[in-house]
């Protein structure tokens, strides 16, 4: 079942918006007035017409006017110009894939907050509906723009019904779309300056119907309302149900379907030229895996400490084993085990797999050039289990010299790829080295020597500590550089969205990519706390 264009233009816009402006540079001085993103986090008015159920909502709060005007003043001198062209053609032609001329419609009376909802199918065969809330920043605006929106479509043809429904009056009929079939578009002005414009009068008066409750829309959630406070500051907030959850974020299905499970609530905000994000993923009850995590990211600050080398990704583990484990019911574990079995399945890194797969946490992943690093701590796991499950896989253990010390390293006889005589090699398995308090494995003997290279590993470290400013790190930690981050948003269904919009590719932007998840620091928490930093530039 698929959402119509206009559908998937409506909800990409924000993200469009977001992201062009954070692309072009969205640093400023704390001092400069254009400082439009330090507000805080609130449902808007929009909230009351969009059910609790809706398969997702996305609540704009800046000014979508200024949006030009502000990217040519935080973009570099010369770039100035293009900045504004490049905003102000982006974002009208979002608005054009809706069926609306911003310039000549929306222009003059357009508030800063816009929202978006998404609503299920009444059956297997329905279309999913939507529904779009524009704010007006006068009384008259939004009553103009339907004056005129309605009478070009009916000289259009458009055959009009004017009725009232709930003391609100309704117009519908099919609007004949720019370019598209016509659709069938229903709207009413509600108090004179919010303008709701859905996909059908079915959905209208199902947004008017659910106003009128307190506990079927989102603004009359109270839990909601405390957490979208809880989030502070930020120019957008998401809404997404467990459906939602899978068919729009990609999040997996065994997690997405639980029973349990309430929805997810983010919030989007720029900070420098980083795109911040910052949401909560519901649950009906307390998680149980809450208990054993808290105090878990002190011990994964530890590894850190005598890390080093150029690595493409970092990973902090609390506990890897369990992540592993494709029986665990966990939420946590259903989120991230997918992803993690998938990295680790490769045959350069089955290995890595191996000692993971033992060790109950905390665990540090590098990868380099060089091949993969990973650091425990000492005897967990012990080196006698790992020896073990590598000698069933046909490795010898041996003592090797290196750098004055003493390695223990894994190897067995393999067919040399480049040859055509059936020579035979040596390969390494994997290389340990052991300090006092921490053990080193490295998947070559110069991944292990590059670990003395801390400066190497600093930019790293500093999307490790951008993710954590608030020191409540969470327990399972992940940052990727440029390429490696280019390669995870490729598929991603919001990023494609905002490539489409934007009519060309953003990965060149890309520079970064950090994400954390874990429990709330209280033991009675019924959330996963998530956090994603996006490094553009």
């Amino acid at each position: 079942m698929k959402a119509r264009p206009f559908l998937i233009a409506v909800l990409a816009t924000v993200f469009v918006l977001f992201s062009l402006v954070a692309g072009l540079g969205w640093a400023m001085a704390r001092q400069n007035p254009l400082r439009l993103v330090d507000q805080p986090l609130e449902l808007p008015r929009a909230a009351r017409f969009v059910p609790r159920d809706a398969a997702l909502a996305v609540h704009w709060l800046m000014d979508p006017v200024r949006v030009p005007a502000y990217a040519q003043a935080v973009a570099p001198a010369r770039n100035r110009r293009k900045a504004r062209d490049g905003a102000q053609q982006i974002r009208d032609g979002a608005f054009a894939l809706a069926g609306l001329d911003f310039e000549s419609e929306l222009v003059d009376w357009l508030g800063p907050q816009v929202s978006m909802a998404l609503l299920e199918p009444d059956g297997p065969e329905a279309s999913m509906g939507w529904l779009l809330v524009l704010e007006s920043r006068d009384q008259d605006g939004a009553r103009r723009f339907l004056q005129r929106f309605w009478q070009a479509r009916s000289l259009a043809g458009t055959d009009l019904q004017i009725s009232r429904y709930r003391g609100m009056g309704v117009i519908s009929g099919k609007g004949a779309l720019r370019g598209r079939n016509p659709q069938p578009l229903a709207t009413a002005l509600i108090d004179d300056d919010l303008l709701l414009l859905a996909s059908g009068r079915g959905v209208l008066e199902q947004a008017l119907d659910v106003s009128q409750l307190a506990d079927q829309h989102q603004l009359g959630d109270h839990e909601l309302v405390e957490i979208v406070r809880q989030l502070g500051d930020g120019v957008a907030l998401m809404v997404a149900s467990p459906p939602a959850l899978h068919s729009w974020l990609g999040l997996p299905k065994p997690l997405s379907q639980r029973e349990d499970l309430l929805g997810l609530v983010a919030a989007l905000k720029p900070e420098g030229s980083d795109l911040a994000m910052e949401g909560l993923l519901r649950f009906q009850q307390p998680l149980e895996a809450v208990a054993s995590e808290v105090g878990a990211a002190d011990g994964l600050a530890q590894l850190t400490t005598s890390a080093g080398g150029q690595a493409e990704a970092l990973a902090l583990l609390s506990s890897p084993s369990r992540l592993l484990d494709p029986s665990d019911q966990d939420p946590l574990v259903q989120w991230l085990g997918p992803l993690l079995r998938q990295q680790l399945t490769a045959n350069e890194v089955s290995s890595a797999a191996t000692i993971a797969g033992l060790d109950d946490g905390p665990l540090l992943w590098l990868q380099q050039p060089e091949g993969w690093l990973v650091a425990t701590k000492q005897d967990y796991p012990a080196v006698s289990v790992v020896d073990d499950a590598l000698t069933e896989q046909g490795f010898i253990r041996s003592d090797l010299p290196f750098d004055d010390k003493s390695l223990q390293v894994w190897t067995r006889l393999a067919r040399q790829q480049s040859s055509t005589k059936n020579l035979l090699e040596a390969q390494l398995g994997v290389a340990l080295a052991q300090e006092p308090d921490q053990a080193w494995w490295g998947q070559t003997l110069a991944a292990l020597q590059q670990r003395k290279q801390g400066k190497a590993l600093q930019p790293r470290l500093r999307q490790l500590n951008n993710l954590n400013r608030d020191d409540r790190p969470l327990t399972q930690q992940l940052v990727l550089g440029a390429s490696p981050g280019r390669v995870q948003l490729q598929h991603w269904r919001p990023w494609t969205l905002m490539q489409t919009l934007a009519d060309g590719s953003l990965q060149p932007s890309v520079q970064g990519l950090a994400m954390a998840v874990g429990p709330d620091q209280d033991e009675q928490s019924s959330s996963l706390r998530m956090r994603a930093r996006l490094n553009l530039g």
